[in-house]
């Protein structure tokens, strides 16, 4: 008996294959240890210290949802895994909101990148869980 692959068959093998680089996807501080510190970690946040220069470029990482404090005015570009290009520019103290995200990074700038970036953690425990540390 031959095998004819339907097309519902075929979509879930081209969405695995599309999903498999955003699956891989590191976390940033072991991508790109020398750009990102951990400043605070506990059950529900965790907070990164981002710094690069002019013409830096992460590797591919991955970001839960998040909120960025710029610390300094940057410009910079992120590449996604579907190979569409966001150009971001920042002035010091603005704040962004943003959903779960895998990029790459590129500091396409005259000025050094500084931001804080604070990602969501689910607590298993709901917010009654966090603790201050």
């Amino acid at each position: 008996m031959k095998y004819i692959p339907t097309i519902p068959g075929i979509l879930s093998a081209a969405a695995a294959v599309l999903l498999i680089p955003i699956a891989l996807a590191q976390d940033a501080t072991q991508t790109d240890g020398d750009k990102y510190k951990v400043v605070l970690e506990n059950e529900c946040v965790r907070v990164l210290e981002y710094r690069d220069q002019p013409g830096d470029k992460t590797q591919q990482h991955r970001h839960p949802a998040f909120v960025l404090y710029a610390l300094s005015p940057f410009e910079r570009t992120l590449t996604l895994p579907d190979g569409k290009v966001l150009r971001r520019q920042f002035k010091a103290g603005e704040v962004m909101w943003s959903e779960a995200q895998t990029h790459i990074g590129a500091n396409v700038g005259q000025t050094a990148t500084h931001v804080l970036i604070t990602e969501l953690k689910s607590s298993p425990q709901g917010n009654q869980g966090c603790t201050k540390r």
